[in-house]
């Protein structure tokens, strides 16, 4: 195995690439959902363009005024000159000045809904996505994306617009009046901006999408490393994983080298092609002055014109390949708001309305995608209202897979699965989740308070409700002991906590959720004996008057269970209480034996 990640962003589920085309499209659904603010800067902004282009006019105009010599007639023409070369700059910077005003909270704005709406995309997508994503890189493009689109949008609006604005403008009037410059201007201009397009299409662009791959990279690695600390210092790990994570960074670096090298070889030929603008243009206006045909006004024009034009050609190469950059940044986050979650809500979903928890599987069947065969087939089953049943059966047999269905982290094939007779698909995800308590093997608290996670359930409870739960999941008595008690922050996925601990504030979140129907996921598989003594003694209170459904491996959890379901291939082979189950020697009863070590003696027999 490699040391470095093999990471491929198209191998990822989810990381599909958008075009040009819906990236576009993303940015003007942006751009047009402020119409005042957009419409306000828009004015300003041509003003700002208009003001510009008229500076050389004005500025070849004054020199006109200046050159008839200090008379009464030169000294007004010359105030007149002055007046509109100061009122030009005036207009420019006022209007620029003014309509950014406007262009702030309009971005801030659609900085602040982008990065909500990717947030809100990826929470959408089904578990399976999140776990064939690295997390890391999944938070790197989310927030990469509001700063690709400042960068698209600052580039396009303040630079390239306005120069697209003067380029054209100033083509056009200096053709006006000397067709042949304006021709040698314009050819000029068109193939500064051909080579831009063709350097950035067909020699950065590759070799910035792998510099972007590999930026991402860094974000999936470190995240993956310092998530995982606990195991790296476990096994003395520290040196292999900077290894791991130097050989990451080092092949960004590979990557950056040759996109900036690239970058770099392309402005060479653009500064070449702007040196013949210069020399052939001033070239043309002395040739034209030599002849009679240009007066020192309009050669001040002509080289003003050329300074104007100059300005924006030297920083464009640069802006071509900002907006490029941009949008390879901001390329995953339009892919994620493109992409149909795997499960959705009705157009007319209701509110699950709350009942006793009955539970119906009716002719249910359901495949994983890359499964050669579906794992239920036919699959029909009732839990009934405040029946606690356990799941048991072999890895693969199809315990969590009806869990997870029951939670709705998947549709089914055919047939529907009933809640108090509402068909799952009918209700919203999360009322439907909200009716579900589930207690997993190994709880993820969040970076917060404990009083935060407790009340995670039901955000606006009271702290007395919180401690009431807390003291319900046998958790009080040591959250009381922390130096600050409810507000002591838990650490990244509560590693500040033991096993024991997270798993009684998963319970005291149960309890407060109050909700009608209890899952237990090997709630206490990784307990001490004394520690699972307690917590089992809260999940004996909370299972009072809900419908219960536990899945275990170790069988001694489930023998006072109404009623034990034996899955094997996704289907219920045997079912019935503990005793029975022993008495028939079927596969419960082999399952039994092995978890107590009886099965060598069986052999031995």
């Amino acid at each position: 195995m490699s040391d470095a990640y093999d990471f491929d962003d198209e191998s990822e589920r989810g990381q599909r690439k958008a075009t040009l085309r819906q990236v576009a499209a993303f940015m003007w659904k942006h751009w047009s959902s402020q119409p005042l603010k957009l419409s306000l800067f828009g004015g300003f902004f041509t003003l700002a363009v208009l003001a510009d282009l008229a500076f050389p006019f004005a500025a070849g105009r004054l020199v006109e005024a200046l050159s008839a010599g200090p008379t009464a007639q030169g000294t007004r023409a010359a105030a007149w000159g002055y007046g509109v070369v100061a009122l030009v700059a005036l207009v420019f910077y006022a209007a620029r000045n003014i309509g950014v005003r406007f262009w702030i909270p309009f971005a801030a704005n659609n900085m602040e809904r982008i990065v909500n709406d990717g947030f809100r995309d990826v929470q959408r997508f089904s578990a399976d996505w999140h776990a064939d994503n690295f997390a890391g890189a999944t938070v790197r493009r989310v927030s990469r994306a509001m700063n690709a689109y400042d960068t698209i949008s600052d580039t396009l609006v303040w630079y390239m617009l306005p120069a697209a604005g003067v380029l054209i403008g100033i083509t056009v009037m200096t053709f006006v009046q000397w067709p042949v410059i304006g021709l040698f201007t314009g050819g000029a201009i068109g193939a500064f901006l051909l080579s831009a397009y063709l350097f950035s299409r067909f020699y950065v662009a590759e070799a910035l999408r792998k510099y972007i791959k590999a930026d991402t990279e860094i974000g999936a690695s470190l995240a993956d490393a310092v998530t995982s600390n606990a195991t790296v210092k476990a096994f003395g790990a520290e040196a292999r994983e900077q290894a791991r994570f130097d050989k990451v960074v080092g092949a960004w670096r590979v990557e950056a080298l040759d996109t900036w090298m690239r970058w770099t070889n392309s402005w060479i030929v653009q500064n070449m092609l702007l040196f013949v603008l210069q020399a052939g243009l001033l070239g043309l206006v002395l040739l034209e002055w030599g002849k009679g045909r240009a007066t020192a006004g309009d050669a001040v024009f002509a080289i003003t014109s050329f300074l104007l034009v100059s300005g924006y050609l030297r920083t464009l190469g640069e802006n071509v390949q900002n907006l490029q950059k941009g949008i390879a940044d901001i390329e995953d986050v339009v892919a994620y708001s493109l992409e149909r979650a795997e499960v959705v809500d009705a157009p007319d979903a209701k509110i699950l309305a709350r009942g006793a928890g009955h539970i119906a599987f009716d002719a249910v069947s359901f495949g994983y995608k890359n499964a050669a065969e579906a794992l239920y087939s036919d699959f029909s089953l009732e839990i009934a209202a405040g029946e606690t049943v356990a799941l048991v059966g072999p890895t693969g047999s199809g315990k969590s897979t009806f869990v997870k269905l029951v939670q709705r982290l998947y549709d089914v094939d055919a047939g529907a699965i009933r809640i108090d007779g509402q068909d799952v698909r009918s209700v919203t995800q999360a009322s439907l989740r909200q009716s579900l308590a589930l207690v997993p093997q190994d709880p993820a608290l969040f970076h917060r308070s404990l009083r935060e996670n407790i009340a995670y359930a039901k955000p606006d409870a009271s702290l007395e409700e919180i401690i009431a739960a807390a003291k319900r999941a046998r958790a009080h008595d040591f959250i009381e002991k922390l130096p600050n008690a409810y507000d002591t922050e838990v650490g990244e996925r509560g590693v500040k906590l033991s096993g024991g601990e997270r798993q009684r504030v998963a319970l005291a979140r149960a309890f407060l959720a109050n909700a009608p129907i209890l899952i237990l996921d090997e709630a206490t598989s990784s307990l001490d004996v004394e520690t699972e003594r307690e917590v089992q003694a809260a999940m004996a209170e909370l299972k009072q008057g809900r419908t219960t459904i536990v899945v275990a491996h170790r069988l001694s959890t489930v023998r006072e269970a109404d009623r034990i379901l034996v899955f094997n291939q996704g289907r219920v082979v045997e079912q019935g209480k503990h005793a029975e189950l022993i008495a028939a020697r079927g596969l419960y009863a082999k399952l039994n034996a092995m978890s107590r070590g009886d099965v060598l003696n069986e052999e031995a027999a």
